[in-house]
């Protein structure tokens, strides 16, 4: 038994596919098997029971699993700890991201920044739904997530990046384009395009409502962003979504869909996350440390022209002015 398999194993575990395990350890799917099978012929047990849809832990495997989740963050822990001692030369850095983040942040150009100041530094970026990905970071397989903000968190901790209103987006020619003062009660029997449920702006939409007492008809739950605009476009429903996302394709040389103010401020809150560690693990990863330095920097040079009405998307070309 090696690292290697129980990382196999856990894989399989947490997403309950062969592919997607594969696809997330990123190795074929027959090596991911055959890591599979000789994990159970060692311990001369069955892990899993497998069908054609899903995979499910057996008895054996579950107790498998407790002891392989400890295992392997102990293994990271070393490492972080070995990295620290050396300080930024070696170490790794993931990192977790939605959908769409671009108007708000310029996440490959502040990677590029990263990785020039920390070649040693392996970094990993996976995109996720918010309610994934911040399990994930509870859990110590993500060092930090970059997400919408939709409930108050007491175990994880946030850096705000960026604070946008929602706005409605509507068919050019829908009757409420241009409008602005429109009422959550007149989206009632409005069709609704949307995210699926795990998703954070989906989430914050759902308690806006719930808020305010009103159910809504929500007719299309999409998982990306270019799909919910088609379809608001093709006037086939509404959606709710921060303003610049809505701004940058209304104003675009082809606009197809136009924006709708709401009387309610629905706030949208776009958060890098990373887990509080209690005193006995203060050996924190120093490339995560680092890299939230980094946004810190530039989130503050975002506010300070936002303050004199400048609002680019954060980058890091002026890091090291």
């Amino acid at each position: 038994m090696d690292l290697r398999q129980l990382e196999h194993f856990v894989a399989v575990a947490d997403e309950q596919h062969f592919t997607r395990a594969a696809q997330k350890v990123h190795i074929v799917q027959s090596a991911l098997s055959t890591s599979i099978r000789a994990l159970e012929i060692e311990l001369g047990a069955q892990l899993f029971v497998r069908s054609t849809r899903s995979v499910k832990l057996t008895p054996a495997g579950k107790a498998l699993y407790e002891k392989a989740v400890a295992v392997l963050a102990s293994v990271r822990d070393a490492r972080t700890a070995v990295a620290a001692v050396q300080g930024l030369e070696r170490g790794s850095l993931t990192i977790g991201v939605v959908q769409s983040i671009g108007p708000f942040l310029n996440l490959a150009e502040l990677l590029g920044t990263f990785q020039a100041e920390h070649p040693g530094i392996e970094m990993r970026v996976l995109q996720g739904s918010t309610t994934s990905l911040m399990e994930d970071v509870r859990n110590a397989r993500l060092d930090l997530a970059i997400v919408p903000l939709f409930e108050p968190l007491h175990d994880v901790a946030t850096i705000l990046i960026a604070c946008e209103a929602l706005v409605l987006a509507c068919a050019p020619n829908h009757p409420l384009a241009g409008s602005t003062d429109v009422s959550l009660s007149r989206l009632a029997n409005e069709p609704f395009v949307d995210f699926l449920l795990d998703w954070g702006t989906r989430r914050i939409v759902d308690r806006a409502f719930a808020q305010a007492g009103i159910e809504r008809r929500t007719m299309f739950e999409v998982s990306d962003l270019q799909t919910a605009f088609d379809l608001v476009a093709r006037g086939l429903g509404v959606a709710l979504l921060p303003e610049a996302l809505v701004a940058a394709r209304a104003t675009s040389s082809t606009p197809d869909v136009a924006i709708a103010h709401v009387q309610e401020e629905i706030c949208w809150e776009l958060v890098i996350a990373y887990r509080e560690r209690e005193p006995a693990e203060s050996a924190k990863n120093p490339a995560a440390g680092a890299f939230l330095d980094l946004v810190k920097q530039v989130t503050e040079m975002l506010f300070e022209e936002e303050e004199a009405n400048v609002v680019p998307p954060i980058t890091s070309k002026s890091v090291a002015q």
